[in-house]
């Protein structure tokens, strides 16, 4: 795959996944800009990059998602592909007295500023007749634990969007679709709260749960992100794409 002068946007490109995409798009030829709220983590993301641009930002704020944009545009010229990566789940139960303190932030990060920066990139990307690439979670088809309801809607109502929008940028030329990661060995869990003794165990737990007995490496997906944004799948709009090592699939 060549993107040579493609212009692509990674959010959450501090870690796990978001980062070895915009690795793997810079290796490719592409200029990415990196986007991320811990600057220690990006700029060392960065060091692997070639010329990437690196924005500090929290998608979560409309200010910031309308600088990362606008920015993008300005430094580069234009806009091929977005990917809208960034994520982030807090547990509890759904009936605690903070329950909708923790939906409105999860839905702000996970779902909100998705649509957001795809409203606000979809003008240039249709005038480069590039793609969107959302990613979404195992979490969005079924319950995978208590305790993270707004984790759980979050990204199913992530999925129906890619879809939605899909249907509608398609005559203008542009692909959107979305990956659905099952377990991936990342900082996610760790950035969500858990201490290292939570996750061990986590790790444990949810590897048990896959049909193949493993989780993913980063790249794996970064692989499936780089193949959607891609010629090789111009036929390809409005799907999901699953890799959750079977999680889906597993009988008891």
């Amino acid at each position: 795959m060549d993107f040579t002068d493609k212009v692509v946007i990674v959010t959450g490109a501090s870690s796990g996944i978001g980062a070895a995409t915009a690795i793997e798009f810079s290796a490719l030829g592409a200029k990415v800009a990196m986007v991320g709220r811990n600057e220690t983590k990006l700029t060392e993301v960065a060091k692997k990059c070639k010329n990437p641009l690196v924005i500090i930002a929290d998608v979560s704020k409309d200010d910031d998602v309308k600088r990362i944009v606008n920015d993008t545009v300005a430094h580069f010229g234009k806009l091929d592909i977005l990917v809208n990566n960034a994520g982030m789940a807090i547990g509890g139960s759904f009936l605690s007295e903070n329950a909708m303190e923790v939906y409105d932030k999860v839905m702000a990060t996970n779902l909100r500023a998705a649509v957001y920066l795809t409203h606000l990139a979809a003008p240039h990307i249709i005038k480069t007749k590039g793609n969107i690439i959302n990613v979404s979670s195992i979490c969005a088809l079924i319950v995978l634990a208590k305790g993270i309801a707004s984790y759980h809607t979050a990204k199913a109502g992530l999925d129906h969007f890619t879809r939605s929008v899909a249907a509608e940028l398609a005559p203008s030329g542009v692909r959107v679709n979305v990956v659905n990661p099952g377990p991936v060995k990342s900082d996610f869990s760790r950035n969500c709260g858990l201490n290292e003794e939570q996750l061990v165990v986590a790790a444990e737990n949810i590897t048990k749960r896959t049909a193949l007995g493993r989780r993913s490496e980063p790249i794996e997906m970064a692989d499936i992100i780089l193949f959607l944004a891609s010629d090789k799948a111009k036929a390809i709009t409005g799907s999901s794409f699953l890799a959750d090592n079977g999680i889906f699939i597993k009988a008891d």
